[in-house]
């Protein structure tokens, strides 16, 4: 691109930025707080088609009414609002466009005060982004992995090409959401820049360019199929090796510990006792489900050992998915001993009533 058709287009999206700023003090001076720049004029990767980028903050919903969307010149523009709820949720990093926030060029500004805000705003994502990786950062990337879980359903439970792509289209977006929480970074640039930047980050799964086109490159449903499934599995498996490496495990302690063995005998061990006597099926399929769920928040929690407790539930032998369940509860007996905790057991009302009452 010749410097004579930037300095045409610079001054295209200056009569625009000019027009926008002039309705804004007309008609909206107390509905309008700020409008900045972003996109790719902000970032200097522009062509001579790309359009103008525009983030204006309303106080109001009055200051909905300065949004336009027109053909100018060719080019497509979208003029449009954003509330002070939606810079909040950047500020906590807490949806996608941060750079948005941190990288916007201020044009105008209503009052000292809405810049102060929006500074402010600025300023708390730049320090969280400064923390580096932390368990608050895996927690997000885990929202964009949940949700590339259920695009990845939709593929699954589908037959039909034009849906399985879409989803599959979903499934690629949350990965790369959550690939970004789990560097603790944000994206700068726009989508032609994706695999770019993406490639600068410290922590991407083994092979993950050929995994991302692999995606791309799928034709048939079992292809697709394959692809995302291979894509989500090799995220998932980072996340947990960046858990592991950033987020210290809790430990077992004496005063952690405090009613989780009592709490697993009330919920869980006499109904599973129960349903695999009674030779109940669906009873003893679904106590077991509910006693991997309180063993799985047992070692989220406390740091106890994870145990697969639904590997050994068989319909044709019940009392596999028992034995297992009791010999689980030996091993938390066997946490309490090692912490000198003493389990809350008693035979007779009179030592109940006496140790309650203390």
């Amino acid at each position: 691109m010749t410097d004579t058709i930037k300095q045409k287009l610079f001054a295209k999206n200056q009569k625009l930025i000019d027009m926008v700023i002039e309705r804004a003090k007309r008609d909206f001076p107390h509905d309008i707080a700020l409008i900045g720049l972003t996109g790719s004029f902000a970032t200097n990767d522009f062509h001579e088609k790309s359009d103008l980028d525009l983030i204006i903050v309303n106080n109001t919903d009055r200051g909905w009414q300065i949004g336009a969307g027109f053909i100018f010149d060719g080019v497509g523009y979208d003029i449009y609002c954003t509330p002070w709820s939606n810079l909040e949720k950047k500020a906590e990093l807490d949806c996608v466009g941060v750079s948005s926030l941190t990288d916007l060029q201020i044009l105008y500004y209503a009052s000292e005060e809405h810049l102060r805000r929006f500074n402010a705003m600025r300023q708390k994502a730049l320090d969280k982004l400064a923390q580096g990786i932390t368990a608050e950062s895996i927690s997000r990337a885990d929202k964009h992995i949940a949700l590339a879980k259920q695009d990845y359903a939709d593929i699954m439970l589908s037959q039909d090409i034009g849906a399985i792509r879409y989803a599959s289209s979903g499934v690629l977006y949350n990965i790369i959401n959550s690939l970004v929480a789990l560097n603790n970074t944000c994206i700068k640039r726009g989508v032609k820049r994706y695999l770019e930047e993406l490639a600068a980050y410290k922590y991407l799964p083994e092979n993950f360019e050929k995994l991302y086109t692999s995606l791309i490159n799928a034709k048939t449903t079992d292809e697709i199929k394959e692809a995302s499934g291979l894509l989500l599995s090799a995220v998932i498996s980072l996340r947990d090796k960046v858990q592991n490496k950033y987020v210290q495990k809790p430990t077992p302690t004496y005063d952690n510990l405090k009613g989780w063995y009592e709490e697993c005998w009330c919920n869980n061990r006499n109904k599973i006792i129960a349903a695999v006597d009674a030779n109940d099926k669906l009873r003893t399929f679904l106590v077991a489900a509910s006693s991997q769920n309180y063993f799985d928040e047992m070692t989220e929690r406390l740091g106890t050992k994870k145990y697969d407790l639904m590997q050994h539930f068989d319909p044709d032998n019940l009392g596999k998915v028992r034995d297992a369940f009791l010999s689980v509860m030996d091993e938390y007996l066997l946490e309490y001993k090692k912490v000198g905790r003493n389990v809350e057991m008693y035979d007779n009302f009179e030592e109940l009533y006496k140790n309650y009452m203390q």
